[in-house]
């Protein structure tokens, strides 16, 4: 996601980027660089595209879109594996509810629990049979998918 806006402050692109975008840029700006800035995002993206992210025993296969904990397929919606998908591909990120909302439903629902509904689900699908969780919540911040701290 390139953000291209009007908006420029520091507090603009730091609200833009924690959104979700993985990269922002502020009018005025010459068109060579929006392209080279694009070019560097699908590179980035390939990077991602038909392969496998692991993350201790959880895998998931972004060109056959499953997913398999300790070798056990497990069955995932299509908005609970775009999460998932989302929050593997950027370990350790912090995604809040409105980046959430905004990445996977792409709205701004900020009193709905669909949030919390899905990651509970996920994390019964994915956590709850596991000693060592890989999903967790950054209280008063959003969520996370991490490896342990002791790999």
């Amino acid at each position: 996601i390139l953000m291209l806006t009007a908006l420029g402050t520091v507090d603009d692109r730091v609200r833009g980027l924690d959104a979700g975008a993985d990269d922002y840029l502020a009018k005025p700006f010459d068109f060579r660089e929006v392209i080279a800035r694009v070019r560097a995002l699908s590179r980035r993206d390939s990077e991602h595209k038909g392969t496998i992210i692991r993350i201790a025993d959880l895998e998931i296969d972004t060109q056959r879109h499953t997913v398999s904990r300790a070798g056990m397929d497990i069955t995932l919606t299509l908005r609970e594996y775009e999460l998932l998908c989302a929050m593997a591909q950027r370990e350790s990120h912090v995604f809040t509810r409105d980046a959430i909302l905004n990445r996977v439903w792409a709205c701004d629902a900020t009193a709905s629990n669909v949030v919390d509904v899905c990651i509970r689900s996920i994390r019964r699908k994915v956590d709850d049979e596991h000693q060592t969780k890989l999903i967790h919540t950054i209280w008063g911040v959003g969520y996370c998918v991490r490896r342990p701290e002791s790999e």
